[in-house]
């Protein structure tokens, strides 16, 4: 599940999990959280390779952690995203990171479009809509870059929005599982 800010993942993830589907926390609230309470400088607004190095260091762990499981496990954010962060702030991504977007793969990636009618700032979010809405675009260029199709959520309340992944989940595709080249 990738996207913007503030575009209704994580809210959709709760609700997925309230109907069975597990799914991987988002790396970046979690860093921040950690680092601000330790004194830390790996935030996005200090040190932002830091932070993405932090952010693919989660991502890799909650990977390995899903691919010992069975069933659907769906993640708030990927490897991928790691990149877009970068690109979106015009810095250089390490061949490491590209490695590991083309070797840590995920079977099919949803998209939350930018929503200003749900956007909201708070303490670990301080993007504005429009820095979340360039997210959203860079999100859409980094996964297509890795090969990926994207499938765009409504923008429709999170029941609606609960039935459709549920709908493509229970269809006669195999379940989500991590492919590894």
């Amino acid at each position: 599940m990738t996207g913007g800010p503030g575009s209704g993942k994580t809210t959709l993830l709760k609700a997925l999990a309230r109907q069975g589907i597990p799914h991987m926390p988002e790396a970046g609230r979690a860093i921040i959280r950690d680092q601000i309470e330790i004194g830390g400088t790996a935030l996005p607004w200090r040190n932002r390779h830091a932070f993405a190095e932090l952010m693919l260091s989660w991502e890799l762990r909650s990977w390995h952690e899903a691919s010992r499981r069975n069933g659907h496990i769906l993640f708030d954010r990927g490897i991928p995203d790691v990149i877009g962060y970068l690109r979106l702030c015009d810095l250089p991504v390490p061949s490491h990171l590209d490695t590991a977007a083309r070797r840590f793969r995920y079977q099919q990636v949803f998209i939350a479009p930018p929503w200003a009618e749900i956007y909201t700032q708070d303490a670990e979010r301080k993007q504005t809509f429009e820095e979340s809405s360039a997210t959203y675009d860079v999100m859409i260029e980094t996964y297509q870059h890795y090969g990926y199709t994207l499938r765009e959520l409504p923008r429709t309340p999170v029941e609606d929005r609960t039935n459709f992944v549920m709908r493509i989940l229970r269809g006669n595709t195999p379940p989500i599982r991590l492919m590894h080249d």
